[in-house]
């Protein structure tokens, strides 16, 4: 695979996507509880509705399950099978077991997406990783310090309309998914 280092830089922020990385791809990084998932829930259809096909890695923060007991593919992974495949005529998804327990690495899970089959890839989740992201903040006086003072790979802030920040980063309207889509439209997808 080539590196995005070798790789003639054709889109903006490009030199902050991981090695395995060949579409554009953007992160959504804020503290727990701040929406990172209800925005992108709204930004993905203005995305599709302009035509862009979408992907979406999504970090959790602790155990999972995408099946459930009584289901085949539960009780056969739970029974000692490592992967489990689960497909059908309209869509399919591969239950793998992680042989130690660590945190994902964004550029490992992104190796593991068919990346011709989307435009863009969203991320939410992963902040203390270096690519590029939107910031959501509500209130950057709370108890947690906001991202982008330490992260270089913030590209923009996303926060509700009238909340005072102290940045010159792009400001976002949480409370507009359109702008959000338009912005990543123009300053993520654009080639240079």
């Amino acid at each position: 695979m080539t590196s995005t280092a070798t790789m003639q830089q054709r889109y903006p922020y490009q030199h902050l996507w991981p090695d395995t990385a060949r579409r554009p791809l953007l992160g959504f990084a804020a503290w727990s509880g701040t929406g990172k998932t209800t925005l992108l829930e709204a930004v993905i259809p203005r995305l599709r509705q302009a035509g862009t096909r979408v992907a979406l890695v999504k970090h959790a923060h602790h155990d999972f399950d995408v099946d459930y007991p009584g289901k085949d593919s539960y009780e056969l992974r739970k029974a000692g099978a490592d992967q489990v495949l689960v497909t059908s005529a309209e869509r399919w998804a591969l239950i793998r077991e992680r042989p130690a327990t660590r945190d994902p690495i964004l550029a490992e899970e992104i190796a593991r997406l068919e990346q011709d089959s989307f435009d863009l890839l969203l991320v939410e989740g992963f902040r203390h990783e270096r690519f590029p992201k939107i910031e959501l903040l509500r209130d950057p006086g709370a108890s947690a310090s906001p991202l982008f003072r330490n992260d270089d790979a913030i590209i923009a802030v996303a926060a509700p309309d009238g909340l005072a920040m102290d940045t010159t980063l792009p400001r976002l309207s949480l409370d507009s998914p359109g702008m959000v889509a338009r912005f990543i439209l123009e300053h993520i997808m654009q080639a240079q």
